[in-house]
This record gives structure tokens, C-alpha cells and sequence, in this order.
């Protein structure tokens, strides 16, 4: 992984499927690599360990506070912490806590982007970008994945996440993103 701006985050990302989901879920109105080690950070002050359980049950209050401490995890750190419980609740009713039961349970593609756009925080567009990270880099490849995750499942595309793996990959995405958003706004 590539995502984090630390080694250990990425190999928390690597190695903890929670926290790969968790960085997934703050990508948004923040630089991906904010996103992406603040589950680490979140692990840190959590007494050094993420579970869904331990977040699920944590005082809301509590868990903003975490999410506020500066540095904070998100630029919107109320909404954030708010979002990561909700989440941490429905792994926890739907697959016993365990997140990596939610995508290994999948029969195929189709039912993969299904299970993650029905998580809190997660839409469309994100579950395929999702099911596109989990096929491209986390060898999480039912039948169908990359069909499923539509132009973000596409061989060496560089349109996402899912195709960060070094500095340059990281730049071509930026680029592209950028693209995305000039065309919108000549659009507009």
C-alpha cells in the first residue's frame, strides 16, 4: 500500500481490513493520504487497537473528541467520528465485527459493490471505487470485480485509489482527478 504517509499506516492498511475500510470512508474533502493514515492515528489514541466492537460501543461524545484532538482526522471531525461508529456498527451486526467478512463473503462483483454501497458513508461511485482497491491491491478478485467496479476496475487506468502504488501512479491520479473537475466546471 501507498496510500498513507507512514509505513507503519500502510501496513496497518495492508494488514488491517478495518482500517483500510475506515480510510476509505474519510477520503473525501481531504488529500487521500490524510485519509488513509488517519486510522493508524485513530488506532494510536483508540489505546492501540481498531475494533469494530471497541468503536462500535465507544461514547459518541468520546469518539468526537478522539476525531477533534489535534491533529484532527478529518476536516469535518464531528460528522467523521459519527460516520466510523455507524460503520463500526454495521460490520458489527452484519458480519460479527469482522470486515473482511463482508467482502470475502462475496459471490461476485455485482454483490461485492451491493455489500460496500450499503455501508454508512459509501455510495455508488465510492463502492466501486472500493471493490476496484480490494481487486487491484488487496488480491480480492470474485468473479466479475472489475466489471463491477465499471472504468475504475480497468488495468492500469489511473483513475483512483485503487491505482495508487508509487509516487508517479499517485501523480497520474492527481492529474486525472483534476481533469475530471476542469471538465465539470467548463461544463458548469
Amino acid at each position: 500500500m501507498y496510500l498513507a504517509t507512514t509505513d507503519d499506516a500502510n501496513r496497518l492498511l495492508e494488514q488491517e481490513p478495518l482500517a483500510l475500510l475506515i480510510g476509505m470512508l474519510l477520503d473525501q474533502q481531504i488529500p487521500m493520504e490524510k485519509a488513509f493514515t488517519s486510522p493508524a492515528v485513530l488506532r494510536e489514541r483508540l489505546g492501540g487497537t481498531l475494533d469494530a466492537r471497541i468503536i462500535a460501543d465507544y461514547d459518541a461524545d468520546a469518539l468526537e473528541a478522539v476525531f477533534r484532538e489535534p491533529p484532527a482526522l478529518h476536516r469535518f471531525p464531528a460528522a467523521m467520528a459519527k460516520r466510523v461508529q455507524e460503520l463500526a456498527a454495521r460490520l458489527v451486526e452484519r458480519y460479527d465485527g469482522d470486515a473482511a467478512a463482508m467482502w470475502n463473503g462475496a459471490r461476485d462483483g455485482d454483490e461485492l459493490v451491493a455489500r460496500i454501497a450499503a455501508l454508512p458513508g459509501f455510495g455508488a461511485q465510492k463502492a466501486k471505487i472500493f471493490t476496484a482497491l480490494l481487486g487491484k491491491q488487496y488480491g480480492v478478485r470474485p468473479p466479475g470485480w472489475r466489471e463491477a467496479a465499471g472504468d475504475y476496475g480497468v488495468d492500469g487506468a489511473h483513475r483512483s485509489i485503487a491505482d495508487v502504488v508509487d509516487q508517479d501512479s499517485r501523480a497520474a491520479v492527481r492529474q486525472y482527478k483534476q481533469q475530471m473537475k476542469a471538465a465539470a466546471k467548463a461544463k458548469a
